[in-house]
């Protein structure tokens, strides 16, 4: 059996355009195999989150698929992505599925069973469950067709199970040689090996060919990385299809099983495309041609400056520089170099004269009371007006520079520092920034040195450092990756040797500072777990311990 794995880039809501993507790769394969596989969901694109519940968007995905079926009638079959109506009188109105588009017509239809809701997955607010993989025949070939999740609940693999049932367990009575997974699973750092961890596993479990289609692109906070995967029925991995950019996977079961290399890029080559990818897709599919940002001469803009312009042209991002009374000569200096070696144009916009129209008018109702932080946010208020103020002028899109260390403490300025569209690197902790500063630079020096070694700061009052406030970074990240991802509570971080004190600090930041996040633009994620669509803490709580 040949078998082509369209690893494609979808826009969400886009259906004809989606239709035309999913055309162009079916005939530049057309003769030269048994069936073309789609992404899950490809017709719509992943998430649709709730355009699911328009009727009318289900009904114009199924017309849509049936002139797609009959456009490609002569051709090979096509196991197609999109949802379909569930049927039933009593439950949710829809399937995610799969149809078969043969003949020019579209065929019969596999449903997926395990339906993810948590983190960024919300599945069971629109999708009935099916029951198991079926089988799909094609000629004189037979395969299991599953979708996504169905493939993630073997109890050999996982010792906690989401899920009472493995639909996958039904391949034993299916005796089918092809197990085909259509898939729509976001980028996250890891993420690749423990997918070919577990397919690994099925296709020696159950003697098949293991063949995943993943989708590819970015749509809002979540990017995919592709990576789409086969495996032999002893557990090698046969193809892997690139990272982060379309590509064809073509799988031929009757060919000689030829090991491919093991992935060995670095992780912060996977972040760094992740979050290229991530700016670009959201840009493209948002309708922006260019985009903004402040530069501080500190490092979170510099790797912000560096990803927005490997993903949209020096030509098309403009740095700002807004210099206060306390901005050092140096952060001045490594701004102007770094946009040099770039190439991106620039303005530098003082904000002293604003600063000192705030303080004249404040005058009156703060008189008396001795400056503090508030004066520390106006100055980051003001810069966020004057980019805005940009933005809306010229049509670009404002990005965000602050990281998540950041983010989870509150080390950000709402209204302020926080202003924009997109939060680039909100989901990179700082220690990680650095990493990929380096990285960067790997090649030769495009962000200054000087910004690398200098000691973090805002730059809001004399003197000021990031660690008059904050921990040392190597020591708040490893409490917040166990805290935010993993889900350590205090007694928990204290067990694991870190400082009662620091913890409780650090913890009570994380808690006074939801409201920031929920105001925050959406968070590229490139962790297990980010701010945004798959963190739900509430806002006002109280302490349990």
């Amino acid at each position: 059996m040949r078998i082509a794995l369209l690893q494609l880039n979808p826009t969400v809501g886009a259906l004809e355009a989606n239709a035309t993507r999913i055309e162009a790769a079916v005939r530049a394969v057309r003769g030269t195999v048994d069936v073309c596989v789609t992404p899950e969901m490809a017709l719509t694109g992943y998430p649709p989150r709730d355009l699911l519940l328009v009727p009318g968007f289900v009904a114009r995905g199924q017309e849509v698929a049936a002139r797609l079926a009959a456009a490609l009638a002569g051709g090979p079959s096509v196991l197609l992505g999109m949802p379909i109506p569930s049927g039933v009188e009593a439950g949710r109105p829809l399937l995610n599925a799969a149809v078969h588009l043969h003949a020019g017509v579209v065929g019969q239809s596999f449903a997926k069973s395990l339906l993810p809701t948590y983190d960024v997955f919300d599945e069971d607010r629109y999708f009935e469950p099916g029951l198991a993989v079926e089988a799909l025949t094609v000629g004189d070939h037979r395969a299991a067709v599953s979708i996504c999740e169905d493939v993630w609940n073997d109890p050999d693999v996982w010792t906690t199970r989401r899920y009472g049932g493995d639909p996958v367990a039904a391949l034993r009575a299916l005796a089918t040689p092809v197990l085909l997974n259509m898939s729509a699973s976001p980028y996250a750092q890891g993420k690749l090996a423990q997918r070919e961890h577990l397919l690994a596993h099925l296709a020696c479990k159950y003697g098949v060919w293991a063949c995943y289609a993943n989708q590819v692109g970015a749509n809002d906070d979540l990017v995919f990385d592709g990576r789409s995967l086969a495996f032999s029925p002893d557990g090698v991995c046969v193809g892997r299809a690139a990272a982060f950019a379309e590509d064809t996977l073509i799988v031929d079961t009757a060919a000689p099983a030829t090991a491919v290399a093991p992935w060995d890029a670095p992780v912060e080559a996977e972040v760094f495309a992740a979050l290229v990818l991530g700016v670009r897709d959201y840009a493209r599919k948002c309708g922006f041609t260019k985009a903004l940002l402040g530069l501080s001469g500190g490092i979170d803009s510099a790797l912000t400056a560096v990803v927005a312009v490997e993903a949209l042209g020096r030509e098309h991002v403009t740095g700002v520089l807004m210099p206060s009374p306390f901005s050092s000569e140096g952060s001045l200096t490594d701004a102007r170099a770094l946009a040099e070696a770039l190439g991106m144009a620039t303005h530098e916009l003082p904000i002293a004269p604003v600063m000192a129209a705030f303080d004249d008018v404040l005058a009156a109702p703060f008189a008396g009371r001795p400056a503090d932080v508030t004066e520390e946010n106006l100055q980051a208020r003001i810069r966020g007006s004057l980019l805005m103020a940009l933005s809306n002028k010229t049509g670009a899109l404002l990005l965000t520079t602050g990281n998540k260390s950041e983010l989870a403490t509150g080390y950000c300025t709402l209204y302020g520092d926080m202003n924009g569209a997109l939060a680039v690197i909100a989901d990179v902790y700082k220690t990680l920034v650095y990493r990929l500063a380096r990285w960067v630079n790997r090649g030769g020096v495009v962000i200054p040195p000087s910004t690398i070694d200098k000691a973090p700061s805002a730059e809001l009052r004399p003197n000021q450092t990031d660690q008059d406030s904050l921990p040392p970074y190597d020591v708040l990240d490893a409490i917040l990756v166990r805290h935010v991802e993993q889900c350590v509570d205090g007694p928990g971080l204290e067990a694991a040797g870190f400082d009662p004190e620091v913890v409780r600090r650090v913890l009570h930041l994380v808690r006074i500072s939801e409201f920031k996040r929920k105001q925050a633009a959406p968070v590229l994620k490139v962790t297990p777990r980010a701010f945004g669509t798959g963190w739900r803490m509430p806002i006002a709580r109280g302490t349990w311990g």
